[in-house]
């Protein structure tokens, strides 16, 4: 994956066993001294607009022994400039884990419809663990070492080992004794320090990606705390964390078959072939040709497995076909397509991954922020696998599980199978402090859904609906995105959003829309 940035630009802690508090257990588990706090609210830099103000509170490290350490937590705010319609606090958070989400006020603040913007403070909060919030390190990974995980083959497996071994072995020596700590549930926890130091009743909420997880969990464990919230581009519950990978492997195949049919009815414009069949056999044959002899782009190699590493790219047909149109020209005779030149592929991807910048799914290691960054450029990789390896058990210790799994899954699904289910540095990370959140309680929150986001796909998002009763979701038929709300001014769903958010009324019903064709 890493292999394909050049390309972008152009076209010793053992944990013991904790039980699991019950959500009235986790609401008093708080000291009231954290709860109490104060924001010395500023102008958080002289060129960021005066209204957007910056704050620091202090969360306990371990909430099951509070008097102990502490971590700075980072939070933003922009205040409704109508008290008379002001609700209350919307919290927000943009994906990951391990991105930040500090700024994420300023965007909102120009994006939300007036009628929205109005009723609610705009709360960032940079999640523990992550830039501005006390950020974790694994001492500084290389490039080869960030990324979250590789081509499965059976002569490389041994090294594929030693890179997860390595990742695990580093963190836990840099930061083993904050990493346990840095989880969902743990977080969720500072969502209700932040609410309390706000001095409000609920708060109302807004999360893409990693963050509908992360909206969830706050839900289950402070049901009475829960008021408006919008979970956009849902993770599964059930699939914590290894199945979230894994699902992009069943997912991308029938995207792939949408751009086979989308690309041989234009064969016209792309030349990749006149049938489905056709346009199938020149990507595979321009995987197998990469893989015999990689495609040198700005100097640097892409192989058959690059370009099998980024599934979102099938999200867009269009964007697939001018990448693919490219690459077949660029193997072929050196140089871009006529009349073509190279496409902005970084920005077809990062199109299909996210509404928001920086906020991908699965982080591969994002800017943790203008003054963390400089100092831990690993700070996205470490908080990420903190948060995958550190909320479950359930991934295997055994790596020849692994590989096992990713021949098997490699074979029924060629394009991702093997990627998705690859050893990860969570075979040898320690214990989980906690087990996973049940899913249990009420919440009458809005789930939203494209119908072609492979990053979270729709199979995701129903999983989500389905274990939170009392919830309705959004179905846009058509959207390509990674993330919805305010991602795309032609969005069927923001209406339903909007209204939900203005006056807390779902709709009846669960919502199916159609967005605007894509491009011809």
């Amino acid at each position: 994956m890493k292999r394909l940035a050049p390309l972008l630009a152009t076209v010793g802690l053992v944990a013991t066993s904790l039980p699991l508090l019950t959500a009235p257990q986790a609401a008093a588990a708080q000291v009231p001294g954290y709860a109490r706090q104060k924001p010395a609210w500023h102008r958080c830099s002289p060129d960021r607009p005066a209204a957007y103000e910056c704050a620091t509170l202090k969360v306990p490290l371990d909430y099951q022994h509070p008097e102990g350490r502490t971590l700075d937590l980072a939070i933003s705010r922009m205040k409704s400039e109508n008290p008379a319609k002001r609700r209350g606090v919307l919290l927000f958070n943009p994906g990951g884990p391990g991105t930040p989400g500090l700024f994420r006020p300023m965007v909102l603040n120009t994006t939300m419809p007036k009628d929205v913007r109005d009723r609610y403070d705009l709360i960032g909060f940079d999640p523990r663990g992550v830039g501005e919030s006390s950020p974790v390190t694994c001492g500084g990974l290389s490039p080869a070492e960030q990324g979250i995980g590789h081509a499965y083959r059976p002569e490389t497996f041994p090294s594929d080992v030693a890179w997860a071994r390595g990742v695990a072995d580093k963190c836990r020596e840099k930061s083993g004794d904050v990493m346990p700590y840095i989880t969902t549930r743990n977080t969720a926890r500072d969502l209700d320090v932040i609410r309390a130091a706000l001095g409000e009743r609920k708060i109302s909420y807004l999360g893409y990606s990693y963050g509908t997880y992360l909206g969830t969990v706050y839900s289950q464990m402070f049901p009475q705390r829960t008021d408006r919230f919008v979970l956009d581009s849902a993770v599964d519950p059930q699939r914590v964390w290894r199945g979230m990978t894994q699902v992009w492997a069943t997912e991308v195949e029938p995207a792939f078959a949408r751009w086979t049919r989308w690309a041989a009815e234009r064969s016209d414009r792309y030349g990749l072939g006149t049938t489905p069949e056709e346009v199938s056999a020149t990507f595979w044959d321009l995987v197998a040709r990469a893989d015999r002899d990689p495609i040198v782009q700005d100097g640097q190699k892409v192989t058959g497995d690059d370009l099998r590493s980024e599934p979102s790219l099938f999200s867009s047909p269009y964007g697939a076909s001018a990448v693919v149109r490219y690459l077949k020209a660029l193997a072929e005779t050196g140089h871009a397509p006529a009349g073509g030149g190279a496409p902005d592929l970084k920005q077809l991807l990062e199109g299909a991954r996210t509404s928001e910048p920086n906020a991908s799914a699965l982080n591969t290691g994002a800017a943790a922020g203008p003054a963390a960054a400089a100092e831990f450029d690993d700070n996205g990789t470490a908080a990420y696998w903190s948060v995958v390896c550190g909320d479950t058990d359930a991934w295997p210790r055994d790596p020849d599980q692994y590989a096992r799994d990713a021949e098997r899954e490699k074979a029924k699904h060629p394009l991702y199978g093997d990627f998705g289910s690859n050893i990860k540095p969570c075979a040898f990370w320690q214990p989980p402090l906690e087990p996973p959140t049940p899913v249990k309680t009420r919440a009458e929150v809005l789930t939203v859904q494209n119908e072609w986001d492979l990053i979270t796909p729709p199979a995701s998002g129903q999983g989500l609906h389905k274990a939170l009763r009392g919830s309705r979701m959004v179905l846009a038929l058509g959207g390509e995105k990674h993330g919805v709300y305010l991602s795309d001014p032609a969005s069927c769903a923001d209406a339903t959003v909007d209204t939900y958010l203005a006056t807390g009324r779902l709709p009846a019903a669960d919502v199916t829309c159609q967005n605007p064709p894509p491009l011809p």
